[in-house]
């Protein structure tokens, strides 16, 4: 994807298993767990993040509170997809993320939102803006193990008319 080489080894992903499990765990701790110096978990991590594979961040669960709804909606297209289609509705308010697939559908757009109106307002008014949208088909998520997004808005509680 990004051209760059990156070979990794047991202890890289020793490092990435232990981000995992606490993203906040210190280089030190990580380093005595793995029989390595934190010099070594410092830079091994630094050189995965620079060549794109690894990033640490916060994530929250989507289905935590009953206001917000997520979704997986595939998006037929009257075009194969390219890579500025993918960055608009990428770059649209709620979306996680836009997958280029195979199969039935052009993309695949994975949508957290903060409430029905705000579903309604991405696939009818904000994909329509897109253009080149044929039709879509969304998957409302009812309940989810190990399911974890970007917090990319804010997930007020919905008012009355929302």
């Amino acid at each position: 994807m990004n051209g760059k080489t990156l070979t990794l080894d047991a202890t890289d992903y020793g490092i990435i298993s232990e981000l995992q499990r606490n993203g906040r765990e210190s280089y030190k701790r990580i380093a005595q767990r793995l029989g390595v110096s934190d010099g070594t978990v410092r830079l091994r991590t630094e050189r995965m993040m620079r060549a794109g594979y690894l990033r640490v961040t916060a994530s929250v669960n989507p289905l935590f509170f009953e206001t917000q709804i997520s979704a997986m909606v595939g998006i037929c297209l009257d075009h194969p997809a390219n890579e500025t289609i993918i960055r608009r509705i990428a770059d649209m308010s709620g979306v996680q993320s836009v997958i280029n697939v195979t199969g039935r559908y052009d993309l695949l757009a994975e949508v957290s939102v903060s409430s029905r109106r705000a579903l309604r307002r991405f696939l009818v008014d904000d994909l329509a803006a897109v253009g080149g949208v044929t039709s879509t088909e969304s998957f409302v998520y009812l309940e989810a193990e190990g399911k974890w997004v970007e917090l990319r808005e804010h997930f007020p509680a919905a008012a009355p008319d929302e």
